[in-house]
C-alpha cells in the first residue's frame, strides 16, 4: 500500500482538473492505496520570499497552510498535482506552493513518484509542454524521486467538461489504480 497525495490546485470547485485528480484519487483507493486529494481552494498560500532559512530549518518562516501541504507531500509516496492550463502553463498558484515547497529540498522526504494531471480548452497536447516541462524542472531537484506521467486533457474547456471525456476520465482512474 502507497500514500498517494493529490493536490487540486485550481480554485474552482468542481473544476475539470479537480474532476480528474478525484478520479486519480477514487482509482488509487481501489488499487488498495491510502489517497489524499488536498485542494489549494481556501487555503492560505503565500509567495517564497526567497530567504532560503528553509534548507536548515526544514520549515519554512512563512506561518501558512503551505506548511501543512509541504509535510503531507514530505510524507507521501506519491505526489500528484492536478491544474488547469493558463497560457499554456501550470495556474499561478500551483507554481506558488511549488515554490514553497522547498523546505523538502533538504529533507529526508519519501515520495518517489510524480503525476501531473492537466486540462485546457485546447485541443492540441503541445498546449501542456509548458506545464510539464515545469513539473519536469521541480523534479529534477528531488534525486529520489522522478515524473512518471502527464495527463494531457485537451479539449476540456466548460465547466464540469473532463465528465464528458471518458478516456481522459479513464486515464486518471488507471494511473491511480496503478500506482
Amino acid at each position: 500500500m502507497k500514500k498517494v497525495v493529490v493536490i487540486s490546485t485550481s480554485l474552482h470547485g468542481g473544476s475539470n482538473s479537480e474532476i480528474l485528480a478525484r478520479e486519480f484519487v477514487r482509482g488509487a483507493k481501489e488499487g488498495g492505496n491510502e489517497a489524499e486529494l488536498i485542494r489549494l481552494a481556501g487555503k492560505k498560500i503565500g509567495f517564497c520570499i526567497g530567504c532560503l532559512s528553509c534548507q536548515k530549518t526544514l520549515q519554512c518562516v512563512i506561518a501558512d497552510d503551505a506548511r501543512d501541504i509541504a509535510e503531507a507531500v514530505r510524507n507521501a509516496d506519491v505526489v500528484v498535482f492536478a491544474t488547469p492550463i493558463y497560457y499554456y502553463d501550470v495556474c499561478g498558484q500551483m507554481k506558488t506552493l511549488l515554490d514553497r515547497l522547498n523546505p523538502l529540498f533538504a529533507s529526508d522526504y519519501r515520495f518517489r513518484e510524480v503525476y501531473l494531471l492537466a486540462t485546457a480548452a485546447d485541443d492540441d497536447e503541445s498546449a501542456m509542454d509548458g506545464a510539464a516541462k515545469c513539473i519536469e524542472g521541480w523534479v529534477e531537484c528531488f534525486a529520489k524521486a522522478r515524473l512518471c506521467k502527464v495527463l494531457r486533457g485537451v479539449g476540456i474547456g466548460a465547466a464540469n467538461d473532463a465528465k464528458n471525456h471518458p478516456d481522459t476520465m479513464c486515464q486518471a482512474y488507471e494511473m491511480g489504480n496503478n500506482v
